[in-house]
Order: structure tokens, then sequence, then C-alpha cells
């Protein structure tokens, strides 16, 4: 299949990780050219992988910083999805804690201005956290789309997730309608 625009799917160290193979496939399915990211811990936990992943969205599969000089291996993107999103990963781009590299290209992506999703993977302990909705509420604030609360992520207790029930196809749709607005501002 021939596509036009470049979805950027970056995930954190979380249950349905282990998932992201079926989600490259359906969002492929959906017309985007899917560029995969990675924290160091995803990365780590999806280490046996990481190759076949590289080949089903033929292109590699980051999780850093390229060196100065080296060439961009990906092309643009046309809208960044960021899920699943960890506790650490919410607040570390919240307050442009830039060390991980997915965190880097997220806190960059709201100067340039390229629509950016992102569905939270959190339990409801780590929720109670004053950081988490001060973090929620300064990317929301900044143009990120955050599917968090009534109609997004609902997190669970501590030991009880289900990381099937994880809702992909929600945030997949959002990254569809995120490429429609035109970016952060946007209007329908």
């Amino acid at each position: 299949m021939t596509t036009s625009r470049t979805l950027y799917l970056f995930c954190s160290a979380a249950p349905p990780v282990f998932d992201v193979a079926r989600v490259i496939e359906e969002a492929q399915a959906d017309g985007w050219d899917v560029c995969l990211g990675l924290t160091p811990a995803a990365a780590r936990w999806l280490e046996e992988s990481l190759d076949g992943l590289a080949v089903l969205t033929g292109h590699p599969v980051r999780f850093d910083y390229k060196r100065p000089g080296e060439p961009d291996v990906w092309p643009k993107a046309d809208v960044i999805l960021f899920a699943p999103a960890t506790f650490n990963s919410i607040n570390a781009w919240a307050l442009g804690l830039t060390n991980a590299f997915v965190v880097g290209v997220v806190a960059e992506a709201i100067g340039k201005g390229i629509p950016t999703v992102t569905m939270p993977c959190v339990n409801a302990a780590y929720v109670q956290h004053p950081a988490f909705d001060r973090s929620v509420q300064t990317l929301r604030e900044a143009g990120v789309n955050v599917l968090y609360g009534e109609g997004g992520f609902v997190p669970n207790q501590p030991g009880q997730g289900r990381p099937e029930g994880y809702p992909w196809r929600l945030a997949l749709d959002a990254a569809d309608v995120a490429k429609g607005l035109g970016g952060p501002g946007g209007t329908t």
C-alpha cells in the first residue's frame, strides 16, 4: 500500500506495548506509514522483536537520539501518537525533561506544530500524585490531545490492569482526526 501520511508511534514500557505489532498493522491498514519509537525501557522489553518490528514498519526502530551529523532515517511526521505513555513519560514531557528520545521529539513537536495525541497507561495510585494532573493540564494547554479520563484511558487499580483492554483503536482514531485538524489549534 502506498501511503502519503506518516505516523510516529511512540511507546513507553507499559503492558499494552506488547501488542504494538498488531497496532502497527492496524495503522498501516488505515493508510499510515508508521515509524516506531520507544523509550529505552520499552526497547528492552521488546528487544527480541525489534528487528521484526523494523521489517514490519520498513523503518529502523528508534529509542535513542542520533549523533550530530547523522542523517534522519525517518520521513517527517504528519502526526505523533504517544501510547502507551507512562506516568514517567507524561511528567517528563510536561516538564520538558528530554533525556529519552521519544520525549524529546514530542516536546519539540509542540513548538513545530505537529499534531500530537497521547494516551496514558497509568494505575489509579499513580494518578493520585499531584504532578500527574498538572502534567496532563500542561500538555492539553500546549495543544496535545490527551486521551485521559471519560472518553479516553481510565486508570485501573494497581495490579488490576487489563492490557488487552487498552483502547488502542481510540488512539488510532484520534490520530486520524488530528491529521484532519491540521495540528494544535486547528479547526474541523
